[in-house]
């Protein structure tokens, strides 16, 4: 691989020596010279992943109380088989700056991401192997437009992952 293909701004040293010679490379000083690198270019972006982290949390929270009632009415209903998971939060798989979660049904997936910029994305539902979308981003101020969406966005998870 070409020095600086995927870190551009960094020079790699000559390769370790093999065989009973020496290693010419610290490896652990240089991933920490990395680490002290990309945590200083991060840092600038903490207060957004904060802000992003409480509220997805508050969202996460919400969506959980919602779920706890839709097991309930689908149980009483005769139907308990009808479960939803819902994944921890952690950070978002394609964007380093942002958080996630997710709900799951078998084949069925969606997705709740917010962004340290301040938006939050309503991805699918979506059926895992396949194309993920539709998506609906919204400002983390949007509260009537975020919730009117998120029901209507929980409502169509819930309809596709119950399908037979």
């Amino acid at each position: 691989m070409p020095p600086g293909l995927y870190l551009r701004h960094f020079e790699y040293p000559a390769p370790m020596a093999t065989g009973s010679q020496t290693p010419t490379v610290d490896l652990a000083a240089r991933l920490e010279a990395l680490g002290q690198t990309l945590g200083a270019r991060e840092a600038e972006h903490r207060e957004g992943l904060e802000r992003a982290r409480s509220c997805i949390e508050q969202l996460r929270g919400r969506i959980e109380v919602a779920l706890e009632r839709f097991h309930r009415a689908a149980a009483k209903a005769g139907a308990p088989h009808l479960r939803v998971s819902l994944g921890e939060i952690r950070t978002d798989e394609k964007h380093l700056r942002a958080v996630e979660f997710d709900l799951r049904r078998g084949r069925y997936r969606a997705i709740v991401t917010v962004k340290s910029r301040g938006e939050v994305t309503l991805v699918g539902p979506f059926r895992v192997g396949k194309n993920e979308g539709p998506c609906r981003t919204f400002a983390l101020e949007s509260d009537a437009e975020l919730n009117d969406a998120l029901a209507t966005f929980l409502e169509s998870f819930l309809g596709e992952a119950s399908t037979p």
